[in-house]
Protein backbone atom coordinates (compact mmCIF):
# COMPACT_ATOMS: atom_id res chain seq x y z
CA UNK A 1 0.00 0.00 0.00
CA UNK A 2 1.22 3.47 -0.85
CA UNK A 3 0.59 5.41 2.36
CA UNK A 4 1.28 8.69 0.59
CA UNK A 5 -1.84 8.08 -1.45
CA UNK A 6 -3.90 6.76 1.44
CA UNK A 7 -2.97 9.83 3.56
CA UNK A 8 -4.05 8.16 6.81
CA UNK A 9 -2.78 5.23 8.87
CA UNK A 10 -6.21 4.47 10.33
CA UNK A 11 -9.69 3.96 8.96
CA UNK A 12 -11.94 7.01 9.17
CA UNK A 13 -15.64 7.39 8.46
CA UNK A 14 -14.62 9.03 5.19
CA UNK A 15 -13.34 5.64 4.01
CA UNK A 16 -16.96 4.50 3.86
CA UNK A 17 -18.66 7.56 2.37
CA UNK A 18 -18.41 6.63 -1.31
CA UNK A 19 -15.85 9.31 -2.14
CA UNK A 20 -12.12 9.47 -2.82
CA UNK A 21 -10.97 7.86 0.42
CA UNK A 22 -13.30 4.92 -0.14
CA UNK A 23 -12.13 4.55 -3.74
CA UNK A 24 -8.48 4.59 -2.63
CA UNK A 25 -9.15 2.06 0.11
CA UNK A 26 -10.80 -0.33 -2.36
CA UNK A 27 -8.18 0.17 -5.08
CA UNK A 28 -5.04 0.19 -2.93
CA UNK A 29 -5.91 -2.49 -0.38
CA UNK A 30 -8.71 -4.77 -1.57
CA UNK A 31 -8.28 -4.70 -5.35
CA UNK A 32 -4.50 -4.64 -4.99
CA UNK A 33 -4.42 -7.91 -3.04
CA UNK A 34 -7.49 -9.63 -4.46
CA UNK A 35 -7.02 -8.88 -8.18
CA UNK A 36 -8.30 -11.66 -10.44
CA UNK A 37 -9.80 -12.00 -13.93
CA UNK A 38 -13.33 -11.92 -12.51
CA UNK A 39 -13.00 -9.10 -9.96
CA UNK A 40 -14.19 -5.75 -11.31
CA UNK A 41 -14.34 -3.09 -8.61
CA UNK A 42 -16.17 -0.74 -10.99
CA UNK A 43 -19.09 -3.14 -11.56
CA UNK A 44 -22.16 -3.79 -9.43
CA UNK A 45 -22.19 -7.45 -10.49
CA UNK A 46 -19.91 -9.82 -12.38
CA UNK A 47 -20.41 -12.94 -14.48
CA UNK A 48 -18.84 -16.17 -13.29
CA UNK A 49 -18.52 -19.52 -15.03
CA UNK A 50 -18.31 -22.07 -12.23
CA UNK A 51 -17.87 -25.16 -14.44
CA UNK A 52 -19.72 -28.41 -15.03
CA UNK A 53 -21.68 -29.99 -12.21
CA UNK A 54 -24.01 -28.95 -9.40
CA UNK A 55 -23.62 -25.36 -8.24
CA UNK A 56 -23.05 -25.25 -4.47
CA UNK A 57 -23.33 -22.08 -2.39
CA UNK A 58 -22.61 -21.30 1.26
CA UNK A 59 -22.32 -18.17 3.38
CA UNK A 60 -20.44 -17.38 6.58
CA UNK A 61 -19.45 -14.58 8.95
CA UNK A 62 -16.32 -14.03 11.05
CA UNK A 63 -15.80 -12.03 14.24
CA UNK A 64 -12.84 -13.80 15.88
CA UNK A 65 -11.04 -12.09 18.77
CA UNK A 66 -8.12 -11.44 18.64
CA UNK A 67 -8.10 -10.70 14.93
CA UNK A 68 -4.60 -12.16 14.59
CA UNK A 69 -3.67 -15.37 16.40
CA UNK A 70 -0.95 -18.03 16.19
CA UNK A 71 -1.54 -19.87 12.93
CA UNK A 72 -3.73 -17.32 11.17
CA UNK A 73 -5.93 -14.25 11.30
CA UNK A 74 -9.50 -13.31 10.48
CA UNK A 75 -8.61 -13.05 6.77
CA UNK A 76 -7.20 -16.54 6.30
CA UNK A 77 -9.89 -17.88 8.62
CA UNK A 78 -12.62 -16.40 6.41
CA UNK A 79 -11.24 -18.19 3.35
CA UNK A 80 -10.71 -21.51 5.10
CA UNK A 81 -14.01 -21.41 6.96
CA UNK A 82 -16.05 -20.70 3.84
CA UNK A 83 -14.25 -23.03 1.45
CA UNK A 84 -14.19 -25.84 4.01
CA UNK A 85 -17.99 -25.74 4.13
CA UNK A 86 -18.00 -26.36 0.39
CA UNK A 87 -15.30 -29.03 0.62
CA UNK A 88 -17.14 -31.18 3.18
CA UNK A 89 -20.20 -31.04 0.91
CA UNK A 90 -18.07 -32.69 -1.77
CA UNK A 91 -17.61 -29.52 -3.83
CA UNK A 92 -14.59 -27.81 -5.34
CA UNK A 93 -14.57 -24.15 -4.23
CA UNK A 94 -14.30 -21.69 -7.11
CA UNK A 95 -15.39 -18.19 -6.04
CA UNK A 96 -15.86 -16.02 -2.97
CA UNK A 97 -17.59 -12.77 -2.22
CA UNK A 98 -16.24 -10.66 0.62
CA UNK A 99 -17.93 -8.03 2.78
CA UNK A 100 -15.72 -6.13 5.23
CA UNK A 101 -17.26 -4.18 8.12
CA UNK A 102 -14.43 -2.00 9.44
CA UNK A 103 -14.53 0.10 12.60
CA UNK A 104 -13.48 3.74 12.48
CA UNK A 105 -9.95 4.06 13.83
CA UNK A 106 -8.87 0.58 12.73
CA UNK A 107 -5.20 0.33 11.79
CA UNK A 108 -4.59 0.48 8.03
CA UNK A 109 -1.47 -1.69 8.43
CA UNK A 110 -3.47 -4.38 10.22
CA UNK A 111 -6.15 -4.21 7.56
CA UNK A 112 -3.57 -4.73 4.84
CA UNK A 113 -2.05 -7.72 6.67
CA UNK A 114 -5.48 -9.30 6.97
CA UNK A 115 -6.40 -8.79 3.32
CA UNK A 116 -2.96 -9.97 2.15
CA UNK A 117 -3.38 -13.13 4.23
CA UNK A 118 -6.87 -13.64 2.84
CA UNK A 119 -5.53 -13.26 -0.69
CA UNK A 120 -2.71 -15.76 -0.15
CA UNK A 121 -5.05 -18.33 1.40
CA UNK A 122 -7.44 -17.99 -1.53
CA UNK A 123 -4.57 -18.35 -4.01
CA UNK A 124 -3.33 -21.53 -2.34
CA UNK A 125 -6.80 -23.08 -2.55
CA UNK A 126 -7.45 -21.89 -6.09
CA UNK A 127 -10.46 -19.67 -5.42
CA UNK A 128 -11.01 -16.12 -6.66
CA UNK A 129 -12.73 -13.25 -4.88
CA UNK A 130 -15.31 -12.20 -7.45
CA UNK A 131 -17.22 -9.48 -5.59
CA UNK A 132 -17.22 -7.55 -2.36
CA UNK A 133 -18.26 -4.53 -0.36
CA UNK A 134 -16.88 -2.40 2.46
CA UNK A 135 -18.67 -0.57 5.24
CA UNK A 136 -17.13 1.66 7.91
CA UNK A 137 -18.80 1.58 11.33
CA UNK A 138 -18.54 4.48 13.81
CA UNK A 139 -15.93 4.03 16.52
CA UNK A 140 -17.18 1.78 19.30
CA UNK A 141 -19.78 0.02 17.15
CA UNK A 142 -17.59 -2.78 15.79
CA UNK A 143 -14.91 -5.21 16.88
CA UNK A 144 -12.18 -3.76 14.71
CA UNK A 145 -13.24 -5.67 11.62
CA UNK A 146 -15.88 -8.25 10.81
CA UNK A 147 -15.91 -10.24 7.57
CA UNK A 148 -18.85 -11.85 5.79
CA UNK A 149 -18.38 -14.21 2.86
CA UNK A 150 -20.27 -16.23 0.30
CA UNK A 151 -18.63 -19.22 -1.31
CA UNK A 152 -19.54 -20.83 -4.63
CA UNK A 153 -18.31 -24.22 -5.73
CA UNK A 154 -19.08 -27.09 -8.07
CA UNK A 155 -19.88 -30.70 -7.19
CA UNK A 156 -20.12 -33.83 -9.29
CA UNK A 157 -23.88 -34.56 -9.40
CA UNK A 158 -23.19 -38.24 -8.74
CA UNK A 159 -21.83 -37.46 -5.25
CA UNK A 160 -24.48 -38.18 -2.64
CA UNK A 161 -23.55 -37.05 0.84
CA UNK A 162 -25.92 -36.26 3.68
CA UNK A 163 -27.20 -37.16 7.10
CA UNK A 164 -29.90 -39.25 5.45
CA UNK A 165 -27.20 -41.53 4.01
CA UNK A 166 -25.90 -42.64 7.43
CA UNK A 167 -26.58 -46.25 8.47
CA UNK A 168 -26.41 -48.31 11.64
CA UNK A 169 -22.88 -49.66 12.09
CA UNK A 170 -21.13 -46.85 10.19
CA UNK A 171 -17.83 -45.54 11.51
CA UNK A 172 -17.00 -41.93 12.41
CA UNK A 173 -13.53 -40.61 11.61
CA UNK A 174 -11.72 -37.39 12.50
CA UNK A 175 -8.82 -36.12 10.41
CA UNK A 176 -6.59 -34.88 13.25
CA UNK A 177 -6.34 -33.56 16.81
CA UNK A 178 -9.37 -31.69 18.10
CA UNK A 179 -9.58 -28.36 19.92
CA UNK A 180 -6.42 -26.71 18.56
CA UNK A 181 -8.16 -23.65 17.15
CA UNK A 182 -10.30 -22.98 20.21
CA UNK A 183 -7.41 -23.17 22.65
CA UNK A 184 -4.95 -21.30 20.39
CA UNK A 185 -7.34 -18.35 20.13
CA UNK A 186 -8.08 -18.45 23.84
CA UNK A 187 -4.35 -18.43 24.69
CA UNK A 188 -3.83 -15.51 22.29
CA UNK A 189 -6.26 -13.48 24.40
CA UNK A 190 -3.89 -13.99 27.37
CA UNK A 191 -6.82 -14.53 29.69
CA UNK A 192 -6.55 -16.33 33.03
CA UNK A 193 -2.78 -15.71 33.06
CA UNK A 194 -2.24 -18.50 30.54
CA UNK A 195 0.23 -18.33 27.65
CA UNK A 196 1.28 -20.86 25.03
CA UNK A 197 2.72 -21.51 21.60
CA UNK A 198 -0.09 -23.70 20.26
CA UNK A 199 -1.03 -22.95 16.65
CA UNK A 200 -4.58 -22.87 15.35
CA UNK A 201 -5.39 -25.74 13.01
CA UNK A 202 -7.07 -23.29 10.60
CA UNK A 203 -6.35 -24.61 7.11
CA UNK A 204 -8.02 -25.94 3.98
CA UNK A 205 -9.51 -29.42 4.36
CA UNK A 206 -9.71 -29.96 0.59
CA UNK A 207 -6.93 -32.60 0.53
CA UNK A 208 -8.87 -34.65 3.09
CA UNK A 209 -12.26 -34.36 1.46
CA UNK A 210 -10.98 -35.03 -2.05
CA UNK A 211 -9.15 -38.12 -0.83
CA UNK A 212 -12.42 -39.80 0.23
CA UNK A 213 -14.79 -38.75 -2.55
CA UNK A 214 -14.16 -41.89 -4.60
CA UNK A 215 -15.20 -44.23 -1.79
CA UNK A 216 -18.55 -45.94 -2.34
CA UNK A 217 -19.49 -46.00 1.34
CA UNK A 218 -18.65 -42.38 2.17
CA UNK A 219 -21.89 -41.13 3.72
CA UNK A 220 -21.29 -37.70 5.22
CA UNK A 221 -18.64 -35.08 6.02
CA UNK A 222 -18.65 -32.05 8.29
CA UNK A 223 -16.04 -29.59 9.58
CA UNK A 224 -16.31 -29.47 13.39
CA UNK A 225 -16.13 -25.71 13.96
CA UNK A 226 -18.20 -24.13 16.75
CA UNK A 227 -19.14 -26.84 19.24
CA UNK A 228 -16.47 -29.21 17.98
CA UNK A 229 -16.62 -32.95 17.43
CA UNK A 230 -19.34 -33.54 20.03
CA UNK A 231 -21.70 -31.07 18.34
CA UNK A 232 -21.27 -32.86 15.00
CA UNK A 233 -22.11 -36.10 16.78
CA UNK A 234 -25.26 -34.48 18.18
CA UNK A 235 -26.26 -33.26 14.71
CA UNK A 236 -25.98 -36.82 13.43
CA UNK A 237 -27.90 -38.29 16.37
CA UNK A 238 -30.68 -35.72 16.12
CA UNK A 239 -31.11 -36.16 12.36
CA UNK A 240 -30.92 -39.97 12.26
CA UNK A 241 -32.22 -41.14 15.63
CA UNK A 242 -29.10 -43.29 16.02
CA UNK A 243 -26.81 -43.10 19.03
CA UNK A 244 -23.21 -42.06 18.52
CA UNK A 245 -20.57 -43.77 20.61
CA UNK A 246 -17.25 -41.92 20.79
CA UNK A 247 -14.02 -43.47 22.04
CA UNK A 248 -12.08 -40.99 24.17
CA UNK A 249 -8.85 -43.01 24.03
CA UNK A 250 -8.92 -42.97 20.22
CA UNK A 251 -9.66 -39.26 19.70
CA UNK A 252 -6.42 -37.27 19.31
CA UNK A 253 -5.99 -34.29 21.65
CA UNK A 254 -2.67 -32.46 21.88
CA UNK A 255 -1.08 -32.18 25.33
CA UNK A 256 -1.35 -28.35 25.52
CA UNK A 257 -5.06 -28.54 24.68
CA UNK A 258 -5.64 -31.24 27.28
CA UNK A 259 -3.71 -29.28 29.91
CA UNK A 260 -5.67 -26.07 29.39
CA UNK A 261 -8.93 -28.01 29.43
CA UNK A 262 -8.02 -29.60 32.75
CA UNK A 263 -7.11 -26.20 34.25
CA UNK A 264 -10.22 -24.36 33.06
CA UNK A 265 -12.76 -27.19 33.00
CA UNK A 266 -13.29 -27.23 29.21
CA UNK A 267 -14.11 -30.42 27.33
CA UNK A 268 -11.97 -30.80 24.18
CA UNK A 269 -14.82 -32.70 22.52
CA UNK A 270 -16.73 -29.39 22.32
CA UNK A 271 -13.88 -27.10 21.22
CA UNK A 272 -13.74 -25.54 17.77
CA UNK A 273 -11.55 -26.87 14.99
CA UNK A 274 -10.95 -24.94 11.76
CA UNK A 275 -8.92 -27.44 9.76
CA UNK A 276 -10.43 -30.82 10.56
CA UNK A 277 -12.99 -33.09 8.93
CA UNK A 278 -15.41 -35.49 10.55
CA UNK A 279 -16.42 -38.21 8.09
CA UNK A 280 -18.84 -41.11 8.29
CA UNK A 281 -18.12 -44.20 6.19
CA UNK A 282 -19.42 -47.72 6.00
CA UNK A 283 -17.58 -50.16 8.27
CA UNK A 284 -16.07 -51.96 5.26
CA UNK A 285 -14.11 -48.86 4.15
CA UNK A 286 -13.31 -47.18 7.47
CA UNK A 287 -9.79 -48.61 7.73
CA UNK A 288 -9.09 -47.69 4.11
CA UNK A 289 -10.30 -44.12 4.68
CA UNK A 290 -8.15 -43.88 7.80
CA UNK A 291 -5.05 -45.08 5.95
CA UNK A 292 -5.66 -42.56 3.17
CA UNK A 293 -5.94 -39.71 5.66
CA UNK A 294 -2.92 -40.77 7.69
CA UNK A 295 -0.81 -40.71 4.52
CA UNK A 296 -1.63 -37.02 3.94
CA UNK A 297 0.46 -34.15 5.38
CA UNK A 298 -1.25 -33.14 8.61
CA UNK A 299 -3.29 -36.34 8.76
CA UNK A 300 -0.83 -38.45 10.69
CA UNK A 301 -3.04 -38.44 13.80
CA UNK A 302 -6.33 -39.13 12.00
CA UNK A 303 -8.41 -41.65 13.90
CA UNK A 304 -11.59 -43.68 13.95
CA UNK A 305 -13.31 -41.69 16.68
CA UNK A 306 -16.50 -43.67 17.15
CA UNK A 307 -19.40 -45.51 15.61
CA UNK A 308 -23.06 -45.15 14.71
CA UNK A 309 -25.38 -47.46 16.63
CA UNK A 310 -29.08 -48.12 16.94
CA UNK A 311 -30.32 -46.49 20.09
CA UNK A 312 -32.19 -43.51 21.45
CA UNK A 313 -30.26 -40.63 19.89
CA UNK A 314 -27.69 -40.08 22.64
CA UNK A 315 -24.03 -39.20 22.24
CA UNK A 316 -22.06 -41.50 24.52
CA UNK A 317 -18.37 -41.18 25.35
CA UNK A 318 -16.42 -44.29 26.25
CA UNK A 319 -13.93 -42.75 28.69
CA UNK A 320 -10.24 -43.54 28.85
CA UNK A 321 -10.83 -44.93 32.36
CA UNK A 322 -13.13 -47.65 31.05
CA UNK A 323 -16.47 -46.04 31.91
CA UNK A 324 -18.97 -44.14 29.82
CA UNK A 325 -20.88 -40.89 30.06
CA UNK A 326 -23.51 -39.13 28.01
CA UNK A 327 -22.33 -35.94 26.32
CA UNK A 328 -25.21 -33.52 26.58
CA UNK A 329 -25.78 -30.99 23.80
CA UNK A 330 -23.82 -27.77 24.27
CA UNK A 331 -25.85 -24.95 25.84
CA UNK A 332 -23.45 -22.21 26.96
CA UNK A 333 -20.58 -20.69 24.98
CA UNK A 334 -17.28 -21.28 26.77
CA UNK A 335 -15.23 -19.49 24.09
CA UNK A 336 -17.20 -16.70 22.36
CA UNK A 337 -15.91 -15.02 19.18
CA UNK A 338 -13.82 -18.05 18.26
CA UNK A 339 -14.42 -17.79 14.50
Amino acid sequence: MNENNMNESRISLAHGNGGRYMRELIEQVFAHHLASPVLDVQADAVAIVPGDGELMITTDGFSVKPLEFPGGNIGSLAVHGTTNDLAVAGATPRFLSLNAFIEEGFSMATLERIIASLSESARQIGVQVAAGDTKVLPRGEGGGIYLATTGIGVRDPHIKLGLNEIKDGDQLLVSGPVGDHGIAVMLAREQFGLHGELLSDAASVLPFTRALLGMDSLRFMRDPTRGGLATVAHEIARATGFSIRLDQSAIPVRDPVQSVCEILGYDPMFLACEGRVVAVTGPDQADEALAVWQALPGGEQAAIAGSIQSGDGHVILNTSLGGERILEELEDDPLPRIC
